[in-house]
């Protein structure tokens, strides 16, 4: 300690540090003009000197303490401070052009964070840190910044800020996993997080002509996939459509149509179950609709589910060619939804009266190559795993979104997951429930905390697949 301290004076001496290479320094002074600096040097001496003293008499004053302690520098680690999810709720997933078709997107995004402060009376909601919200689109009525859009219409006080990011698919985990961030690295308190898709009132675009009477003008149908494509990204990567890359991922990985097909029947079924015994209904927050005439449309129910048998899957033709094993039963839709969560350090939670029903563990991204971007929750998964040092066997539940049955099956039997675990999307996955893009990661994590609580289980796994090659997955547990 006392060498270390030694070498950092000479430093401290020389004013400048260690010495460079010659190659590296810039022109010599002559003493006259290097006078200027060597004084400036003895001042900043003088500080850094002064600095130390004071840290050492602090040190010395606490009984010599952690250094870190003494400093005034954050824990790290087990002693960080922990983010809790204190309350979660969504709206119903719409179908394409279906209940929830009406609604535009920033009015949909208030609709759970209405919900949050009617439920949660006692919180200061002026004393909300941020308001992050996941969108995967942006380009229509979601545009601007539709979190702080949604915000505002919700009635949260104007002095509550927002921020719209955009991981696609993992847009609303994002969210959570950035809120959590920001409540371990004591830079807030009290976030909310989640995301909102309206893919049914998604526009279609066109790009500025590049000369006058341009024939080059292309429309782009924004709902969902490539657009304004950059022609070296399609030249180094490729621009596969989703249903395309998870053909690729049913060849790669040998994911045969029949298992295809079974895997969604699954999910409708356990979807049907709990949407019958009330199970769904307690994640939900009705939503109003204003009609022309008579009362008001309340949807309070997720419209995707719909009853199949495996003889009908498995009369359904493939999306990217006839004989293709991806179809549009073993498929998630294309969906209307929102949701969010209040997440809360502790003293928060004190504060403002709240109940933590969930910790954040930690969140972790992976990249994939993007043909296959549907196993990207396998090493992002994995990377997870390894930083918290924890097995998949300690999970009790595992929210897998199911964008397509081949690579739900291709993740689960990479990370040693049977197919048919009952962990896996207890009640339903996205084939079912639908996949409103930039709320399905916040729908996923809502409904583990749910299960928890539920079940008794301790710990749920949530992850998902993103376009253009990523995964994200996070982990919480029950409190």
């Amino acid at each position: 300690m006392a060498g270390g301290m030694d070498v950092q004076r000479g430093r401290l001496a020389h004013g400048v540090g260690l010495r460079q290479p010659a190659s590296r320094m810039g022109p010599t002074l002559d003493a006259r003009s290097r006078a200027p600096y060597d004084r400036m040097g003895n001042v900043r001496l003088t500080i850094l000197c002064s600095y130390i003293e004071l840290l050492s008499s602090e040190f010395e004053a606490s009984g010599g303490g952690d250094v870190e302690s003494a400093r005034g520098i954050r824990p790290t680690g087990d002693d960080m401070t922990e983010a809790f999810l204190c309350d979660a709720i969504r709206t119903p997933i719409g179908r394409y052009g279906g209940a929830l078709a009406p609604v535009r997107a920033d009015d949909l995004g208030a609709v759970p964070l209405k919900a949050l402060a009617e439920r949660n009376r006692d919180v200061d909601w002026a004393a909300v840190d941020d308001v992050i919200y996941g969108c995967a689109n942006q380009a229509g009525e979601d545009n601007r910044n539709v979190a702080r859009m949604s915000l505002l219409l919700a009635g949260l006080p104007h002095a509550v800020p927002g921020a719209t990011i955009n991981r696609l698919c993992g847009s609303g985990m994002d969210a959570i996993g950035i809120a959590a961030r920001a409540i371990k690295a004591g830079e807030a308190n009290l976030m909310i997080a989640g995301g909102v898709e309206s893919m049914s009132r998604a526009p279609f675009v066109t790009g500025k002509a590049t000369s006058a009477f341009s024939r080059q003008a292309e429309i782009f149908d924004t709902t969902i996939g490539w657009r304004f494509v950059n022609p070296l990204m399609k030249q180094q990567y490729g621009v596969d459509s989703m249903p395309e890359t998870a053909e690729h991922v049913a060849t790669d990985y040998r994911v045969s149509r029949a298992d295809q097909d079974a895997f969604a029947l699954r999910s409708q079924q356990k979807a049907a179950r709990a949407q019958a015994d009330g199970t769904l209904a307690q994640e939900i927050v009705p939503v109003t609709i204003a009609q022309k005439k008579g009362e008001p449309l309340v949807v309070a129910r997720d419209e995707h589910p719909r009853e199949t048998t495996l003889d009908a899957l498995a009369k359904l033709k493939g999306v990217v060619r006839p004989d293709g094993t991806v179809t549009a039963g073993n498929a998630s839709g294309v969906n209307d939804g929102a949701c969010a969560l209040l997440v809360a350090s502790e003293a928060a939670a004190r504060r403002h009266g709240l109940v933590p029903r969930a910790r954040v563990l930690g969140i972790a991204t992976a990249g994939v190559e993007p043909r296959v971007m549907g196993i990207g929750p396998a090493p992002a998964t994995q990377k997870l795993l390894a930083r918290l040092g924890m097995t998949l066997d300690q999970f009790d539940v595992i929210e897998l979104n199911e964008a397509f049955a081949s690579q739900g099956l291709a993740v689960l039997r990479l990370l040693g997951v049977a197919d048919d675990d009952a962990r896996v999307n207890p009640n339903g996955g996205a084939i079912a429930l639908g996949h409103p893009l930039g709320a399905s990661g916040a729908r996923l994590v809502t409904s583990a905390t749910y299960q928890l609580h539920r079940t008794g289980g301790r710990f749920a796994l949530c992850t998902m697949c993103i376009g253009v090659g990523q995964g994200i997955a996070i982990a919480i547990e029950r409190v």
